[in-house]
């Protein structure tokens, strides 16, 4: 029998967090159907943008560009072909091991218009303004809670997740970035980035961390990275105790941001570590660190990153290819000198503008995604498990652990002048601070 979420099911799903295009929410019934998932809900803009309904599939260039990549081309809505970019693509790139697409499941107006109203007062606001619930979809897809282990939450045992969102672990070396953007050669656009928002009042501080580290493959930079995300988690960490959040932020600048402070957290997370008081935040750091250092999927991430070989400033050429309109970005140098290294782009056949662009768009969805841990604590072990262990030499504990790669959104082909300009932004920013002496 196909399952339906109804109104009287509403009340059954809790607001875990959002990102720009979907809502996630985690289900607190019994239903067996149900127990240890979420849910991912479309999003619609409030100024009504973009899709108004749920029949807005890919546009006849999409089509074209993604017609190499299973059934996504055919998907009667945008919403499944998300679902099936998932299957298609991001699992080949990085492993079924850690990533599942999830099902679709059938959902009455009824119960979108109820969640909505339920999980209103628990968004941020700035996202409260931006979108709301897309009342017009009939599906919502369904997908295992990976910040739990399959009914953790009714075992007795603990589960704690961390959520890392890494952003770009490297720094691009392409010839098409123009000499004033150079800058970009030598500092991460996370860093660069981090000043615009802080301009922009959506920081109260700005981060140490540093992607390169992250995915340095160095145990010692590892370790680094991992301390500067729980010192300023802002949206790049979140830690979950059972499903529900203990640490970090809902996903949004100053206001949509609620810390729990350090003494708060060494109190719950009492129950998963066995260290004395004031020593727990910093031994689950530790935990984190090796477990991301001992799995080696960053550098899978990091491969898929690199898709995007010619930066935003050489894709952005191929873009204009393909969409058979004038490039904006080269009316905009004129006759500049370096005009000449971008001719060269907009001479080559379609196919290659096509695969320049697919690329850029893959790696987007791999610089934006996230990496979600899962531990518990395995007292005697269980020769039937299936799960990779971790020990820490410093409680004596030995833990179970899983990771999933989440959040691997099909970027609309439309979002490429976004990107363009939102670079620019960033690194004119940062010139702009640099050359104050600022920083």
């Amino acid at each position: 029998m196909e399952l339906v979420l109804e109104e009287k099911d509403a009340s059954d799903w809790t607001y875990r967090g959002e990102g720009a295009a979907n809502l996630v929410l985690a289900y607190t019934g019994s239903s067996p159907a149900f127990v240890g998932k979420v849910i991912r809900v479309q999003k619609v803009p409030r100024d009504g943008a973009r899709y108004e309904n749920g029949n807005s599939v890919l546009s006849k260039i999409e089509r074209l560009l993604w017609e190499d990549a299973g059934t996504i081309t055919t998907a009667p809505t945008r919403e499944i072909a998300e679902q099936l970019y998932v299957q298609h693509v991001m699992i080949p790139l990085l492993g079924s091991d850690y990533v599942d697409a999830g099902m679709r499941v059938l959902v009455s107006r009824e119960f979108l218009e109820t969640v909505e109203r339920n999980v209103l007062c628990q968004r941020p606001t700035w996202r409260v303004n931006a979108a709301k619930i897309n009342t017009c979809i009939d599906s919502v897809l369904l997908m295992p809670d990976h910040s739990v282990f399959p009914y953790g939450t009714h075992s007795g045992e603990p589960c704690i997740s961390v959520e890392i969102k890494p952003k770009c672990g490297f720094l691009p070396s392409s010839r098409f970035i123009c000499e004033e953007n150079a800058v970009k050669k030598n500092v991460t656009r996370f860093k660069m980035h981090q000043i615009l928002k802080l301009q922009q009042r959506q920081l109260l501080q700005l981060s140490e961390y540093d992607p390169l580290d992250l995915f340095s493959g160095s145990r010692d930079r590892v370790h680094k990275a991992i301390q500067a995300l729980f010192a300023t988690p802002q949206n790049n960490l979140r830690v979950f105790l059972n499903g529900s959040l203990v640490y970090g932020g809902l996903g949004g600048g100053m206001n949509g941001t609620s810390f729990v402070n350090g003494e708060a957290f060494e109190d719950y997370i009492k129950c998963f570590m066995h260290a004395a008081d004031g020593s727990r935040t910093r031994i689950f750091e530790h935990l984190v660190a090796e477990t991301v250092f001992k799995l080696g999927v960053l550098d899978r991430l990091l491969g898929v990153q690199k898709l995007d070989s010619l930066d935003v400033e050489g894709a952005i050429h191929a873009y204009y290819n393909i969409v058979s309109q004038p490039c904006v970005v080269c009316k905009r140098i004129g006759e500049d000198k370096q005009q000449c290294k971008y001719l060269s782009l907009h001479s080559i056949p379609l196919e290659e503008s096509m695969k320049i662009v697919k690329n850029y768009l893959i790696a987007a969805t791999a610089k934006d995604c996230s990496l979600m841990i899962s531990f518990r604590p395995r007292e005697h072990r269980d020769p039937e498990s299936s799960y990779s262990t971790v020990y820490l030499e410093s409680t004596n504990q030995k833990f179970e652990f899983k990771a999933y790669f989440i959040d691997l959104d099909l970027k609309p082909l439309k979002k490429m002048e976004h990107y363009y300009e939102l670079d620019q932004k960033i690194v004119n920013c940062y010139a702009q601070m640099v050359n104050s002496n600022r920083l």
